[in-house]
């Protein structure tokens, strides 16, 4: 699909959402660069200095917010507009600059590249915190609102049409789920493409994603991810935990949910050495924990992935 056909579409998909017609795509800017913003020299600190030796793409583009949703109490969903240029793959963040903020935020995409591709829009799920950028998100930004993002990280899943299938482990802790979404929603499109494709094999044998968090109203995307493990039931599947054991659990996920930290038996289950490829975001001791028992379990340390927010 050429440059303008694609905004055209974008425009069509993204004012039906937004209310009044506010959002108008035709004015979303040319991508800019680094040099005329400055951004990764005179605003280097937090998220930049922790994402420092990734890799990151060089145009900064423009987004303007089209959508914004209660993920939770605690996070809002953003949808943005980007530019016809705009691309990036399923796992990966963005470096979010906002328009009077100093801080540069940094924040997983939570939808896949399909529905880039599909309506040109982005998602992200930020959780309410006193960081500017969050705060931000949570007390100021509104449809309309403008910033600029740049596309960067080295955790992400693009497989070729040559590689071999795999075995895919996603393990999210709280928040850490968004770029793990991004990659089930990535495997359910690639999983769709071989129904649709006659003869052709894909990249993933099977999908099992292992989801804790404090509270089953902190369990993000839930319904979306219990639709696509019944869309593909001999290939996704989803064991949910919480952790707080005395909180009340949501009567509709009482059959699905575990309570207590995903165990070693669990993640046994899922693990061959040769087969299984393993993603791991959420709080640093859970990745490092994670990680420990996959190596005891047989897993080479090339095989598993990891990415620590916080």
């Amino acid at each position: 699909m050429s440059a303008p056909s694609f905004l055209a579409f974008a425009v069509r998909n993204l004012t039906r959402l937004c209310p009044g017609g506010r959002l108008h795509c035709s004015g979303l800017m040319a991508p800019s660069s680094t040099t005329r913003r400055n951004m990764s020299s005179k605003r280097k600190m937090d998220h930049l200095d922790r994402t420092a030796s990734n890799s990151r793409q060089n145009a900064v583009y423009p987004g303007r917010i089209c959508g914004i949703v209660n993920e939770s109490e605690m996070v809002k969903r953003l949808r943005i507009a980007v530019h016809p240029s705009f691309s990036f793959k399923a796992g990966q963040w963005v470096d979010f600059f906002i328009p009077g903020v100093e801080t540069v935020g940094g924040f997983s995409m939570c939808s896949c590249p399909g529905l880039l591709q599909r309506e040109g829009v982005i998602e992200l799920a930020v959780k309410s915190t006193t960081h500017p950028p969050a705060n931000w998100i949570h007390t100021a930004c509104a449809v309309g609102s403008e910033v600029d993002m740049r596309v960067g990280g080295d955790f992400f899943f693009d497989p070729s049409p040559s590689d071999p299938p795999v075995d895919l482990l996603l393990v999210a802790g709280g928040v850490g789920i968004n770029p793990l979404y991004s990659i089930l929603l990535h495997t359910a499109d690639l999983l769709r493409l071989q129904q649709t494709s006659s003869g052709q094999d894909s990249n993933v044998s099977s999908v099992h994603l292992c989801y804790s968090a404090k509270n089953s109203q902190e369990l993000l995307f839930k319904s979306s991810i219990t639709e696509v493990c019944q869309q593909f039931p001999d290939k996704v599947s989803c064991d949910f935990h919480v952790t707080q054991v005395n909180t009340d659990v949501d009567p509709q996920l009482q059959s699905s949910i575990n309570r207590g930290r995903v165990t070693e038996e669990e993640l046994r289950t899922h693990v061959h050495p040769e087969r299984t490829l393993c993603y791991l975001c959420g709080p640093p001791p859970m990745i490092e924990a994670i990680s420990k028992t996959l190596l005891n379990l047989g897993l080479p340390k090339d095989r598993i992935l990891f990415e620590k927010w916080w």
